[in-house]
């Protein structure tokens, strides 16, 4: 099996069993809350996102796949949550920012790795 599927695996999984075993609270929108009850609209472009991903997978190397694994693995964690349970569980609060959870820091890292990649390619 391909290594970064397994690392893919393997984060969703830590991003899943923290959810089930930290209980926190059920954010219905996007980041911050915001956008509540716009469920599928999440879920489709979740969805794209990962598409776009996937397609775009022969363009990363280097520092670029580590934020591609990041990437791949915080949509599909959230993903899990919007598809079954309707809601992200969000369990990490740090007092001054809004609660999230492991899939949005992997989210945020990948997104912050992929732009050092392509800014450090030019």
């Amino acid at each position: 099996m391909d290594r970064l599927f397994i690392s893919s695996l393997w984060l969703i999984v830590l991003d899943q069993l923290s959810k089930h075993i930290i209980h926190g609270t059920k954010n219905y929108g996007a980041a911050f809350g915001i956008l509540q009850g716009y469920r599928i609209i999440f879920i489709i472009i979740g969805l794209a996102a990962l598409w776009i991903l996937i397609y775009n997978k022969k363009h990363f190397h280097d520092l670029g796949i580590y934020g591609y694994v990041l990437l791949i693995s915080g949509t599909i964690g959230n993903l899990i949550d919007r598809i079954f349970l309707g809601y992200v569980r969000d369990f990490i609060n740090v007092g001054f920012w809004p609660s999230f959870n492991l899939a949005d820091t992997f989210n945020t890292i990948g997104v912050f790795l992929i732009i050092i990649y392509f800014w450090e390619k030019t």
